[in-house]
């Protein structure tokens, strides 16, 4: 929240940077306008005779005004957001007062302009512009008061303190300002942190409502799943045993000899099964049992995932849980299909026709156990990570993506988390930790 607050303080000083370098931009040429006029009406062609001469004030608007003008509007259209900009500006724009005070002959009007410059300059809301242009209008005012006092008073012997006065009112004129500045970046910071509380809150929202329609998403898929799952699994059933018993009276018969019938045999022997295991997968998620946590070896439940798993060659199953590692309370039913599913994920994870192991370990740390089940095989995209768990999301061709989903379900039952390591081309490695939990003193 303070970042995001501080992103969008910055954000919008920035725009109130270019808003202002842009004003000042035009304030400049037009000064300069002015100026020129200034001169010409107030100071116009002085005689000698018959000799006649622009008077130096023309030329003063034109080239000193032009040398003051030229910088800070170059730098206000091509580094409007820069602090040197702000520096410039703050110069030229009190050098403007100089010179106009100057053209008028030290006219008391004129110096309102300096205060209305120090206002006009406040707009950047930096007290630093307002310092610099301070130091300048009252040094301009101490040297041409020594030097040059009809320039600036209008009169030829000024009291010596006289720019103490003039300097008193615009540093008086500057603390008003200056509390102006700090007010102002304080109601920008107090706008800020309302956005970005409001931006925050919206964000909130938006995961809730993902979250909303992810859950009666999820309902629905649920009460289908055990719907279809139930119609689907007693004609797979008599699917299966008539498959069974064909199977067994052709092997009997000489269509035994048949090289495609028995690769057709085999072929409906996998279709069925690979069916079998969708319906379970829709079962697992759709029902929500309670627990039956009982004392459960690691080990052995491992080696029974291990029997269940459908095997592929070249790919080895390896179980380095130790024997003595202390018994946790589970539901072996639900975690071993945990397993099941973990194990089977990496075992197709393998490219085919390559090499590979999965391998399974386990250990305990501080009362919590950690499970983890680690293959070599293709690894997984990190643009994928975060939707690996996710129902219905699968990167296989014939996968229905609730293996993961069904084990992510059973393991916050069990109150347990997951996490998922894996680098493309190395391999991926899932982690459960089990809730801490006193040992079982049961036996394998």
């Amino acid at each position: 929240m303070e970042s995001r607050t501080k992103d969008l303080l910055d954000q919008h000083m920035r725009e109130n940077y270019r808003k202002t370098s842009r004003l000042f931009s035009i304030l400049l040429g037009a000064q300069w306008v002015f100026g020129i006029l200034l001169a010409v009406v107030i100071s116009p062609r002085s005689w000698a005779g018959l000799a006649s001469a622009t008077h130096v004030h023309i030329y003063a608007a034109v080239f000193l005004g032009g040398a003051i003008t030229s910088l800070p509007l170059f730098l206000t259209l091509t580094r409007p957001e820069s602090q040197a900009t702000r520096l410039v500006v703050g110069v030229a724009q009190m050098l403007w007062s100089a010179l106009l005070i100057h053209l008028t002959g030290g006219r008391i009007e004129t110096h309102f302009h300096v205060f209305g410059s120090l206002a006009f300059l406040a707009f950047y809301r930096d007290w630093k512009v307002l310092a610099v242009a301070t130091v300048v209008v009252a040094s301009d005012h101490l040297l041409r008061g020594i030097f040059w006092p009809e320039s600036v008073y209008g009169i030829a012997d000024p009291a010596w303190w006289r720019f103490l006065e003039h300097a008193a009112w615009v540093v008086f004129e500057d603390v008003v300002l200056v509390f102006a500045c700090f007010r102002g970046i304080e109601e920008m910071r107090s706008i800020a942190r309302q956005r970005a509380e409001l931006e925050k809150t919206f964000a909130e929202l938006e995961r809730t409502h993902q979250i909303v329609t992810r859950t009666e998403k999820l309902a629905a898929v649920g009460q289908l799943a055990a719907s279809v799952g139930h119609e689907l699994r007693n004609p797979l059933t008599a699917i299966r045993n008539a498959h069974a018993y064909i199977s067994k009276r052709v092997m009997k018969s000489d269509a035994a000899s048949d090289a495609r019938t028995v690769q057709f045999l085999g072929l409906q022997e996998r279709e069925i099964h690979a069916c079998n295991r969708i319906i379970s997968d829709l079962l697992d998620f759709a029902r929500e049992r309670p627990l039956d946590l009982r004392p459960c070896p690691v080990r052995p439940l491992i080696e029974e995932a291990f029997s269940i798993v459908t095997g592929r060659d070249g790919v080895s199953l390896i179980n380095e849980v130790p024997v003595d590692l202390p018994v946790p309370a589970l539901d072996k039913g639900q975690f071993r299909q945990v397993l099941v599913n973990l194990i089977q994920n990496s075992v197709e994870a393998m490219p085919a026709g390559r090499a590979g192991t999965v391998r399974v370990t386990a250990a305990m740390d501080a009362g919590r156990w950690r499970i983890g089940v680690a293959d070599d095989g293709a690894g997984i995209d990190p643009e994928l990570h975060a939707k690996i768990f996710e129902p219905l999301f699968t990167t296989k061709s014939k996968g229905t993506g609730l293996g993961l989903a069904v084990v992510a379900t059973m393991l916050k039952r069990h109150g347990c988390s997951i996490t998922l390591q894996s680098e493309v081309g190395r391999g991926t490695r899932f982690e459960i930790e089990l809730p801490a939990q006193t040992p079982s003193a049961a036996a394998a």
